[in-house]
């Protein structure tokens, strides 16, 4: 088992940098099942669902080679098979594209339904599958494992999306790259990682319009080629670097993002105090005077994200006065602060609401994290606490974010790993 020991109080000074954007990666990784020859993916995150998803598609038949750390080719010619039912693929809720881009490519797929973050209660794919079914595919699951096909290949369909769903936009812009005729997919998601899935399959010979906004048009291509892409930085991972920022004090340059895309972020940090300065490809955080209390709801892009929603809560715990945060996406993403709470925070759930008094300080405590988001807002509040924080759970954190302890260090924060035995308490080796 791996610990985080944050020794908090310290305020962070100097640069970070942002790596590719994970939501981008997991979308297009299995786009490249779809392509006939080589994709050189370049600025991917060093992180274990990017592992996660290679090791599969090896499985699977592809052929990978590392280019260096953060570019890689991958050919997919030679995959024969329609079926991905590994265990590997119950660690990664991003593994149900491979529905989509199995059924683009062969008109059927077999895929072990997905894992990743437990929060919200069920993740359904109900709106994946409505999409498949207008599209012409038979869709059964059984045994955990979703089945689909089409005795050929997907046909253009016009689908209209009941609730705003990422995964489901991205999953049938992907069946739809190689479908017969047009796709119109109303209601579609439009956060900036759809926008980079759909210029990668452009790249690669796909046709695809409105990637962005509300209404996505794909005529279906009758095959993609192998080529080039770059993807954008991440979002996510920059807004948790401003949330820390915010929360510890001092001032920081995090550099390699696209200021657009932290409109909301910026906004949200600039009312509780934050100065927020924009540059060309890079944002300064300065925070030195005490955080006043905000109301916050996460909405679908371009609103505030859920996947900032913890990240937040935790700065807002020791801001003035009373604050709310709802979360408009899922049914519950609050388990964190069971955790909040152990460290001294005043938080109260009522439905999607959380209701955040402030507090003078929080104080460090042994907690753990249930997921990507809680676990990066855990490491926040370690940074703002006074005295040391153990952290259990940091597996749910190496999913999404590169290199976090190194990247936290170099601004000043005072943070490690350490590896403990399977004996309680027993440390066996530490990393600094």
């Amino acid at each position: 088992m791996t610990q985080y020991v944050i020794n908090g109080g310290n305020k962070l000074h100097g640069e970070i940098e942002i790596s590719g954007a994970k939501n981008a990666a997991v979308a297009i990784i299995p786009a490249a099942l779809m392509v006939n020859g080589v994709c050189r993916i370049e600025n991917l995150p060093q992180i274990s669902d990017v592992s996660t998803l290679l090791n599969i598609l090896k499985e699977m038949g592809a052929v990978i080679r590392v280019v260096d750390k953060r570019t890689i080719d991958i050919d997919c010619s030679h995959v024969g098979t329609s079926s991905a039912t590994f265990d590997t693929m119950r660690r990664i809720r991003a593994s149900y594209y491979l529905i989509g881009a199995l059924l683009g490519r062969f008109g059927k797929a077999d895929v072990a339904m997905p894992g990743g973050c437990n929060f919200g209660g069920v993740r359904p794919i109900d709106q994946h599958m409505k999409g498949f079914v207008a599209m012409g595919a038979e869709m059964t699951v059984q045994n955990g494992i979703v089945s689909a096909t089409t005795g050929g290949r997907l046909r253009g369909a016009s689908i209209y999306l009941d609730v705003v769903s990422v995964g489901a936009t991205i999953n049938l812009m992907l069946g739809a790259a190689l479908a017969d005729g047009n796709t119109f997919i109303e209601n579609a998601a439009r956060e900036p990682h759809i926008v980079d899935l759909a210029n990668f399959l452009n790249s690669m010979g796909a046709d695809i319009r409105g990637a962005g906004t509300n209404v996505i048009k794909v005529r279906g291509a009758r095959r993609l080629n192998g080529g080039f892409y770059s993807i954008i930085p991440d979002q996510i991972e920059a807004g948790t670097y401003m949330a820390a920022v915010a929360g510890a004090g001092g001032e920081v340059l995090i550099k390699d993002v696209i200021p657009k895309h932290l409109e909301c972020i910026s906004g949200k940090l600039r009312e509780m105090g934050v100065s927020v300065f924009e540059h060309e490809d890079s944002v300064t955080v300065r925070r030195v005077a005490p955080l006043l209390g905000a109301h916050v709801k996460t909405m679908p892009y371009p609103g505030f994200p859920t996947d900032m929603q913890p990240q937040i809560s935790t700065i807002l715990s020791t801001a003035t006065g009373t604050s709310t945060v709802t979360e408009g996406v899922w049914d519950n993403r609050f388990s964190y602060t069971d955790e909040l709470a152990k460290m001294g925070g005043s938080i109260r759930v009522i439905g999607r609401t959380a209701i955040i008094e402030g507090v003078p300080y929080i104080t460090g405590a042994p907690i753990k994290a249930g997921d990507l988001r809680a676990g990066a807002a855990l490491v926040i509040a370690g940074l703002c606490a006074r005295g040391v924080t153990v952290l259990e759970g940091v597996n749910y954190i190496e999913r999404g974010y590169e290199k976090m302890i190194k990247k936290l260090s170099a601004i000043g924060a005072d943070i490690h790993s350490r590896y403990v035995s399977d004996e309680p308490q027993i440390v066996v080796q530490e990393a600094g």
